[in-house]
């Protein structure tokens, strides 16, 4: 008998899809039951369908649940995934244009022109600890796999509030890693590396290949390839011009989201302006545009095949393994085979010295039957440490503070941190016009 796994906003097709494709193609999770939960009765249905659909194309034996009640869902849980976001995009964007007509812009704080905004962080809090109370009292031994953002605030939150609690946080931005051994014509089989940070600011301190250090190949290739590369100049690029800049600065390579125009834009001088933008081919409002396109469509695409019934699901959809952590975790944890997985955990044993213990890290953790546990990494330069501590540990804190003190006051403070606030005027005008929109009652309420 296999596990039960239970997805928590599974009414995301799309995602859902993602995680019955790894599990259908995973023999050993066979006969697991999936529990999908979603509060929108239309999304959940296309959803259950479309995974139904798509495990019997492939002869899979899954169990598949669909409820409205979270509390069925998380009954006698083994897993727990919870990729639900209770505030949506279109929240987020509205925020974002009072932020901008403020003077606030890309590459400042995480908490403003980020989809880490603290406007939408302070409803994702509440869900992850409803969701957290809930599965203490009904599934006290299944494993958290926490994939909403945010990750880093909501596993610093969970684990020092729920200790008992067997929280992780996944995000797929670490295998930016493969990408860039790919553009330097590596197999990734015979990569080794040490990825440390803290979410959505995560550097690779150490890349070898079948044992010979990467480093001096990377430099030679900036050296001599990277003026010739077609997509080098495209702020989405691995190895873009910004991306090289800082590790020529730091000594360590920007992963994921941390250098990325999907990731706040780090740093802010990068931005300081039209033309420092041009310079850098830095291009985050385009590239925002183009992800809420492409979610919109793929919305649309789901649904259609969901109710073309004559139409193969896996044919839109190939079956083949998508590279996300959750189904290999669940995996090694229930079939206990020992692999190492980037996640994202509390620092408790100084897995990356420097960061404070009660704090979110991500590193390599070693994941099987007896759990997940942190692999000690030899942390950061010091130079990049400094940016952490201010750009990620500080203002983290202090909104994690302001929320459970329920303090405007503290809030400000956090805006006031953005390094495109130049006076407490404009960031209290930006707190009260948030606060001010028709569906912050709830917030107005909590931050008194």
């Amino acid at each position: 008998m296999g596990p039960k796994i239970s997805i928590i906003g599974a009414g995301s097709g799309a995602f859902s899809l993602s995680l019955i494709r790894d599990i259908c193609l995973t023999p050993n999770l066979s006969g697991c039951t999936l529990s999908l939960m979603d509060i929108d009765p239309e999304r959940l249905e296309a959803a259950h369908g479309l995974c139904r659909r798509y495990a019997d194309e492939l002869g899979f034996e899954v169990k598949l649940e669909a409820t409205l009640d979270r509390r069925r869902a998380l009954e006698g849980a083994d897993f727990v995934v919870n990729t639900a976001l209770a505030a949506g995009h279109d929240r987020l964007q509205e925020g974002w244009k009072i932020a901008q007509r403020l003077g606030y812009s890309w590459g400042g704080s995480f908490h403003v022109m980020y989809d880490e905004a603290f406007w939408i962080n302070f409803y994702q809090f509440r869900l992850l600890e409803s969701v957290i109370q809930d599965a203490l009292e009904l599934c006290p031994d299944a494993w958290h796999l926490q994939v909403a953002n945010p990750v880093l605030a909501g596993i610093t939150y969970l684990t020092r509030k729920y200790p008992q609690a067997k929280v992780v946080g996944l995000c797929h931005g670490f295998a930016g890693v493969y990408h860039i051994a790919e553009i330097l014509g590596l197999d990734r089989e015979g990569l080794t590396f040490e990825i440390a940070g803290v979410n959505h600011f995560v550097w690779c301190t150490h890349l070898s290949h079948k044992g010979q250090d990467v480093f001096p190949l990377l430099d030679r290739w900036i050296e001599m390839e990277a003026p010739k590369q077609p997509g080098a100049g495209d702020p989405g690029y691995p190895l873009s011009p910004k991306v090289i800049d800082l590790y020529r600065r730091f000594g360590a390579l920007p992963i994921g989201d941390t250098a990325h125009w999907s990731g706040a834009s780090w740093p802010f001088w990068y931005h300081s302006d039209e033309q420092t933008e041009r310079r850098w081919g830095e291009a985050p409002a385009e590239g925002w545009r183009r992800y809420f396109d492409y979610v919109a469509r793929n919305a649309q695409e789901v649904r259609r095949i969901s109710r073309d019934r004559s139409v193969k699901v896996t044919e839109h959809f190939p079956p083949s393994i998508s590279g996300e952590p959750m189904v290999p975790i669940i995996e090694s944890i229930f079939c206990d085979i020992p692999r190492v997985i980037i996640g994202n955990i509390q620092n408790s044993n100084e897995f990356v010295p420097g960061i404070p213990r009660d704090f979110e890290v991500e590193i390599p953790t070693l994941v099987s039957k007896r759990g997940i546990q942190g692999i000690r990494t030899l942390g950061l330069p010091k130079a990049l440490l400094a940016h952490v501590l201010r750009d990620r540990v500080a203002p983290v804190n202090l909104e994690l503070e302001a929320y459970e003190r329920g303090s405007k006051e503290l809030l400000l403070q956090l805006i006031m941190l953005d390094p495109w606030t130049r006076s407490e005027g404009q960031a209290r005008q930006l707190l009260d016009e948030i606060l001010a929109l028709p569906y912050h009652e709830e917030m107005r309420a909590h931050y008194r």
